[in-house]
C-alpha cells in the first residue's frame, strides 16, 4: 500500500525555483518518484498558487496539482487550525500554514511535505 503524501505549495513551486538548485534538484527527484506515493493536497493550495504573480510558473504549478488529489478544506479542518493557533503552535499570522496541517491530518495522510522550515518543517 503507497504512503499518502500531502504535498504543500512550497514543493510544487520549487520545481521551478532556480533561485536555490539544491532544492529544486531534491524535488524534482521526488517528483520523480510521485508513483510510489499517493499524492495530494488541498484546495487551499490551489488557491495559493492562484495567487503567483509569474504567469508561467502559475500555470506551470497549476498543472502538477492536476495530478494530486485535492481534497477540500472543511470546517472542521479550520476550527483545528484556528485550535492550533490558540495553543501557539502556529502564530495567527499562519493560519494558512495551520490549516494546512489540520487538512492533512483530517483527511489522514501520513506524510505532510514541505519546504517551509520557518512554519511547518521544525520542532
Amino acid at each position: 500500500m503507497k504512503s499518502r503524501v500531502y504535498v504543500d505549495t512550497s514543493v510544487l513551486s520549487a520545481l521551478y525555483d532556480a533561485r536555490q538548485p539544491d532544492r529544486q534538484f531534491l524535488t524534482r527527484e521526488f517528483w520523480e518518484r510521485r508513483e510510489q506515493f499517493e499524492l495530494g493536497s488541498s484546495r487551499l493550495c490551489e488557491d495559493e498558487l492562484r495567487h503567483a504573480t509569474d504567469e508561467q510558473l502559475r500555470n506551470n504549478v497549476l498543472q502538477l496539482l492536476q495530478e494530486l488529489s485535492l481534497v477540500d478544506v472543511s470546517d472542521e479542518a479550520r476550527l483545528l487550525a484556528q485550535s492550533y493557533v490558540a495553543r501557539g503552535a502556529f502564530s495567527s499570522a499562519m493560519l494558512n500554514d495551520a490549516t494546512h496541517v489540520a487538512t492533512a491530518v483530517l483527511n489522514r495522510f501520513e506524510i505532510l511535505v514541505s519546504w517551509n522550515f520557518r512554519h511547518l518543517v521544525n520542532r
